[in-house]
């Protein structure tokens, strides 16, 4: 698949949308979701453009996936819900139901996030 640079995200690394920045950093941002599903729902993404997590781990530089783990530890610390736990979601594919060609982890939390699966 191919990465499709008018995605949400790619606009709001272009700052064509805005958002509500938690983290960022030269490789990373995150941002807090604008329809969250949980009390604490955070977007994290690269700045780079990569479609998905396979796609992220078979391209990216070695720099760019350690500083990506370390932007969602950050960001998991900024929102204060590291004692209490969280859940971290990436969706690949249309199986997986990815909405945005653009990779992005989700972080949950602040409250009990339920079932993994239904």
């Amino acid at each position: 698949m191919n990465y499709n640079n008018d995605n949400i995200f790619a606009k709001i690394l272009r700052n064509e949308i805005p958002n509500n920045t938690i983290y960022e950093d030269e490789h990373n941002l995150a941002f807090y979701d604008i329809s969250p599903a949980k009390k604490v729902h955070a977007i994290v993404i690269p700045k780079s453009q990569f479609v998905d997590y396979t796609d992220f781990i078979s391209n990216a530089s070695n720099e760019q996936i350690i500083s990506f783990n370390k932007a969602v530890l950050a960001t998991v610390d900024k929102l204060g819900i590291a004692q209490d736990g969280y859940r971290i979601i990436s969706n690949i594919g249309s199986d997986g139901m990815q909405e945005v060609q653009h990779l992005h982890f989700h972080i949950l939390g602040g409250e009990k996030v339920g079932k993994l699966v239904g």
